[in-house]
């Protein structure tokens, strides 16, 4: 079985996020990395070279794939700031409806800038999906 090629390293979070060139970006992402900290009671760490981790499990689908992730994070893309949201949106409707301007992959948030959505929201959005992957995976987070 093939081994996930993203996962923890010793790499700085904070020589990753001062190395970023747009002061309202690094702004944005030092503001992010606040709050998953308060929302996981976890340390930043890097996983892989672009995504800032908080907290980790171990999961194992029934095909037999397994691996470590973190149980939240983000990354700074070129257009967008990237969440990481593990269970994805749909028991998050009534909580995405107050968010603001925003897209969505399975389990990616993805916005242009925190001015553009509510913090208090997102932190309750984080803060659930931290909930949902604790409960699915006592043993492992």
């Amino acid at each position: 079985m093939a081994e996930n090629k993203t996962r923890a390293t010793s790499a700085s979070v904070d020589d990753f996020i001062a190395a970023i060139a747009d002061d309202d970006r690094r702004k944005d992402c030092l503001a992010l990395a606040a709050m998953m900290q308060r929302a996981t009671g976890c340390k930043p760490y890097m996983f892989g070279p672009t995504i800032v981790g908080f907290g980790n499990y171990h999961y194992e689908y029934e095909s037999g794939h397994k691996g470590d992730a973190c149980i939240t994070g983000f990354a700074s893309r070129k257009p967008d700031l990237t969440l990481y949201i593990v269970p994805g949106f749909l028991a998050s409707e009534a909580l995405m409806a107050k968010l603001g301007k925003y897209k969505t992959g399975k389990s990616c948030l993805y916005i242009r800038r925190l001015s553009d959505i509510d913090q208090k929201v997102l932190e309750k959005l984080v803060r659930t999906s931290v909930d949902y992957v604790r409960k699915t995976y006592p043993d492992k987070a």
